[in-house]
């Protein structure tokens, strides 16, 4: 399975380099179906291979003009503000077993696989409809939304490890009112801000992790944003969003089938 999984991590990095977001809605799935990591530790690596796959796109993204830094920091300070919360008190707070639905024990790693189930449908959803055109790049920013949204964003990004690209992207298309180049290359920066502070709190609490697994995930997925951003130049992201939708909304449905299974 691991095999497929390494294949698998090109798409977490092709999907951000074309599309800015949805590349880490994959991670965790990947890391917990292919590589048999634990859904709470899944979280803590997918922060490190998204960000720094995202780090990696945001530079390229900067050499093409892409990249609006105020933006960026007024959604991403509240964001790391609530992510480290998240991090820090609410997760480790979660028993290991919650409570019995009939033959069915929900336990917090089941509850996590659940939400970020629940998310990718959600996700896919925002991904198949289109956003109307012509609504970004006009009018003035509205930082406290800006800023609203940002922490909305760490809350998720800190309890599933997911960049929130998804929801990064629409608010800086109609919120900051960014084009939709620049907001792709924002949204990188910001999701990478995010990921590696949340990483780096992970890592100063003693999580473990398995470094060869991590590094080899991680660049496989740099390769992948790599290989995404190159095509972004001939192909329309935008136009592959509804299809890379609806493959995440068939993966969310699998995963809840597979995690509610009582045998």
């Amino acid at each position: 399975m691991e095999y497929f999984g390494y294949i698998a991590s090109l798409l977490i990095g092709i999907a951000l380099g074309l599309i800015g977001g949805g590349g880490s809605i994959l991670t965790v799935p990947i890391l917990v179906y292919l590589f048999k990591v634990t859904p709470e530790d899944a979280t803590s690596y997918s922060l490190f291979i998204v960000g720094s796959t995202a780090l990696v796109g945001s530079y390229q993204h900067y050499k093409l003009g892409n990249l609006k830094i105020g933006p960026a920091l007024v959604f991403a300070l509240p964001s790391v503000v609530s992510l480290l919360f998240v991090r820090k008190l609410i997760l480790p707070a979660i028993p290991s077993a919650l409570f019995q639905l009939g033959h069915l024990e929900i336990t917090k790693d089941l509850l996590l696989m659940i939400v970020f189930a629940v998310l990718m449908i959600a996700a896919s959803t925002s991904m198949i409809r289109r956003s109307a055109a012509g609504s970004e790049g006009i009018g003035k920013t509205n930082m406290t939304r800006l800023s609203l949204i940002g922490f909305l964003v760490g809350l998720v990004t800190g309890l599933l490890g997911a960049g929130g690209g998804f929801l990064i992207i629409p608010a800086l298309l109609f919120l900051a009112k960014l084009p939709m180049k620049q907001a792709v290359g924002t949204s990188l920066l910001i999701i990478s801000i995010n990921s590696l502070i949340g990483f780096g709190g992970d890592a100063l609490s003693g999580v473990s992790i398995d470094h060869m697994l991590l590094g080899a995930i991680t660049a496989i997925a740099i390769l992948g944003m790599l290989i995404g951003t190159a095509l972004s130049r001939k192909i329309d992201g935008a136009a592959l969003k509804p299809i890379f939708g609806w493959f995440v909304l068939v993966m969310g449905i699998y995963i809840i089938i597979k995690e509610t299974a009582v045998w």
